[in-house]
């Protein structure tokens, strides 16, 4: 439901008051139901009749939005204690009295998400990932493996472009086949032969085409992309279309980054995929781009919310932040270095090349000339 005094004073925001003590409630994460954090009466989330949609690119300007610059703060007004919350997320809670607001999707500004990725798992068992991710870091401080609990979780769908699109690319390169030369030559003046390889290059073009599904890129820069990215593969045929029950009792961030913008990245996504394509194409033993002109068609877009725990661990009296991924439990961000298991490994490292060294060099080298006699294979 909506409350009248919220669109009058802050942003419309959606509230889901349970139905045995008049609390809010919360999405329950590995479920498909919304569940009271206090007296524990649950309501599944009825299937609304909204579809995953694709969205022609060529669309885009004719969608109601709001340039991602000209959106200053969302107001909320809590609805249980009349509150009022001002913060940039879609799905936040009410930093007084805890109760979760969700904005009304056509209240945001921006467009309305197409699917949802809900949480597969809750608070607690990102604890149990943590310690797993804990105890395998290579080069950590030994005492990070005692490390077990986050100082502070919190569970946020972060929003991510996805782009369909039916490339045509034309390049033109060069292929390369190799062939061998014999050279002989003298060890410890002993008289061998050795095979030493040699490419021979011939132009080369041609196109390939190549149809891109959900080329995933994220579309806020409120965490660090890198990370964000490393997070990947998202199970994304078990999203859910959009429905703002998912987010309540949850954290959600809206775009920073349009969808045009976006699309550039995807592009460049694309790129070394199409770069492959065409070196098969090529053929021969090795290959050359020179030029590569992509063409891209029938391209569709869409907006998805996708589940992420950002959680921080205290080691040695500093905050570190890692990202969970809220379905497959992948865990990747910040962590210390041992700098003594480093200085070891370094060691150990230099002590091996050592011994190389010092084999090759007792073994002898090479004296007298070098002959050429040329036998093609």
């Amino acid at each position: 439901m909506t409350d009248p005094r919220s669109q009058q004073s802050g942003v419309a925001n959606t509230t889901y008051p349970c139905g045995g003590c008049g609390a809010r409630l919360e999405f329950a994460p590995g479920t498909t139901a919304m569940q009271c954090p206090y007296c524990g009466f649950r309501q599944e989330i009825a299937a609304g009749d909204r579809e995953i949609r694709e969205i022609p690119f060529a669309e885009l300007a004719n969608l109601a939005r709001k340039p991602v610059g000209s959106i200053g703060k969302y107001v909320f007004v809590c609805q249980r204690c009349s509150a009022r919350t001002e913060t940039n997320e879609t799905a936040s809670m009410c930093q007084f009295c805890g109760a979760p607001l969700v904005i009304d999707p056509g209240a945001s500004g921006q467009l309305v998400p197409e699917g949802v990725l809900p949480f597969a798992f809750d608070r607690p068992a990102v604890s149990t990932h943590l310690k797993k991710w804990t105890s395998s870091r290579w080069f950590a401080p030994t005492a990070l493996k005692k490390v077990t609990t986050a100082e502070s979780t919190k569970s946020t769908y972060i929003p991510h472009w996805t782009y369909d699109s039916q490339t045509v690319s034309v390049y033109t390169g060069a292929r390369g086949e190799y062939y061998y030369v014999t050279e002989s030559y003298y060890e410890n003046g002993e008289r061998k032969t050795r095979q030493v390889r040699h490419t021979r290059w011939y132009p080369a073009r041609g196109q390939v085409a190549r149809n891109f599904d959900d080329v995933l890129v994220p579309a806020s820069t409120q965490l660090p992309l890198p990370e964000l990215d490393k997070l990947a593969p998202w199970p994304l045929l078990d999203s859910a279309p959009y429905q703002p029950q998912f987010l309540s009792g949850h954290f959600a961030l809206r775009y920073d980054i349009e969808p045009e913008n976006g699309f550039e990245e995807a592009k460049n996504r694309m790129a070394p995929v199409i770069a492959d394509d065409c070196k098969h194409d090529i053929g021969g033993d090795t290959q050359r781009l020179n030029s590569v002109d992509t063409q891209h068609n029938n391209v569709t877009f869409k907006l998805m919310l996708l589940p992420v725990w950002v959680a921080t661990y205290v080691y040695a009296g500093k905050n570190w932040q890692i990202l969970v991924n809220g379905r497959t439990g992948e865990i990747h961000g910040q962590r210390p270095w041992s700098k003594v298991k480093i200085a070891i490994a370094v060691v150990i490292a230099l002590i091996v090349i050592a011994a190389i060294v010092y084999f090759i060099a007792t073994k002898g080298h090479t004296t007298g000339t070098t002959h050429h006699s040329v036998t093609h294979h």
